[in-house]
């Protein structure tokens, strides 16, 4: 399969300067380091030239991708599964099912993601072997050393023992690589200053607040800016949940994201914000970096990062791959602009009156069947085409997990839609089906 049939299926035309430094680099016998932002493409960057190094003659697992998130590890298994390889991938996190888990490694796939505790499990129990295992990628590290994985890392890495190569990866450079990864002579691409000097595209705002109620004003905001996509980032969960609580009381739709949400709730949230379900998010930094969150037009700083490397991860999630985006800081009487901010930024003026930003055009619908149920993509968008009578540019996105799937359908076809299917049967099987709330 040539990389070109590869990139068409993420309508990608050509490859960029990264992409093609490490498809040359991955080639040549080295371990090697990628510094490169979120959304510069990192994910392709390594995986294309993985692809030369998977056997289809070996049925052990040929690559170990070791990630700090959940969300990182199902988007790297979704990745690699729509590159249309012949290759069987599987990932296997904290909140996901120990069962279904042991039940895919009945037959091992070739490419494995997981964090470092969930596969670390594994490999006690006996339910996995990494003994075939011939290259290791540490994704987002920097990330895993921050949230302190480092002893399961190390764990993992002594039961991998035939790896030829191995490939970090990293938003920011580190500044010390510990011993036990066995990075030995490598090539360094650094693309973190290139990428962000050249980056003219995002725009940078401060809003200061008047009268001192900082929640009212990023309110008028959301409302002044028409909530396009937007991540509205805090330092901590519980204001995270306070926001979330005022922006419902004043009807504003919206979704919020944090570490301390259950996994599936946190899936849920992010397959709306994909789809266009909900065009605010409210969050930590967990959704800084790692996520497939494409097209966010404006990053809110409510409570101001605390750390260059935060701000960089922030606002790396707009302004991608040459589209344009803006990041908004917050300031209140006690804020201050970091001195880490070079750049001055443009004030922005709010309304005096609060406004409600339009909704999504999409809603979602749940259907309570997925892969493990054998159904598919296609199974879905043939029931939602014939019996829901919609025309294929009413039908959004679609996700299939494995007990469940998650469609997104225009709002104003939605109650019809759902009356239309809401009996029907997929592979001869009655499903619940309603709006995912």
């Amino acid at each position: 399969m040539s990389y070109s049939t590869i990139l068409s299926r993420f309508n990608i035309d050509a490859l960029n300067e990264m992409q093609h430094e490490m498809l040359a680099a991955v080639q040549k016998p080295n371990d090697v380091v990628l510094i490169s932002p979120t959304g510069s493409g990192k994910t392709i960057g390594f995986l294309l030239p993985v692809l030369q190094l998977l056997s289809p003659d070996k049925s052990g697992v040929q690559v170990l991708i070791l990630v700090p998130s959940r969300e990182l590890a199902i988007q790297l298994e979704q990745v690699f599964k729509q590159m249309g390889t012949p290759h069987k991938v599987n990932s296997c996190y904290g909140g996901h099912s120990v069962r279904i888990e042991q039940n895919n490694f009945q037959q091992l796939p070739a490419v494995l993601a997981g964090t470092p505790g969930r596969v670390a499990h594994h490999l006690r129990r006996k339910n996995l072997v990494l003994e075939d295992v011939s290259t290791v990628i540490l994704d987002e590290f920097d990330k895993s050393l921050e949230l302190g994985f480092t002893s399961e890392i190390e764990y993992v890495l002594k039961q991998c023992k035939g790896v030829k190569k191995r490939i970090l990866t990293s938003a920011t450079p580190i500044k010390e690589i510990p011993a036990f990864v066995g990075i030995n002579n490598p090539i360094e691409l650094n693309f973190s200053t290139r990428q962000l000097t050249s980056n003219s595209e995002l725009v940078m705002k401060s809003v200061n607040v008047t009268g001192g109620d900082k929640l009212h004003a990023l309110m008028l905001l959301l409302g002044h800016i028409d909530a396009q996509s937007t991540l509205v980032f805090c330092n901590h969960r519980d204001a995270v949940t306070r926001i979330s609580q005022q922006l419902k009381l004043n009807g504003f739709e919206h979704g919020f994201y944090h570490g301390g949400l259950e996994q599936i709730d946190r899936e849920k949230t992010l397959m709306k914000f994909r789809n266009g379900s909900i065009k605010i998010l409210i969050t930590t930094d967990l959704a800084s970096r790692g996520l497939d969150i494409p097209g966010i037009e404006a990053v809110v700083h409510y409570q101001l990062p605390a750390t260059k490397d935060v701000m960089i991860h922030r606002n790396g999630r707009t302004a991608r791959m040459h589209a344009g985006g803006t990041a908004y800081f917050l300031l209140d009487s006690d804020d201050f602009l970091p001195d880490f901010i070079s750049t001055v930024p443009d004030d922005e003026k709010l309304p005096e009156k609060l406004t409600l930003p339009k909704p999504g055009e999409w809603k979602t619908l749940y259907i309570g069947a997925g892969k493990k149920d054998k159904i598919n993509k296609m199974d879905i968008v043939g029931m939602m085409l014939r019996n829901g009578q919609l025309q294929k540019e009413e039908l959004g996105r679609i996700e299939v997990l494995d007990h469940s799937a998650y469609v997104a359908v225009k709002r104003d076809k939605i109650n019809n839609t759902l009356k239309l299917i809401k009996e029907e049967r997929i592979k001869k099987k009655r499903v619940k089906i309603e709006i995912s709330n």
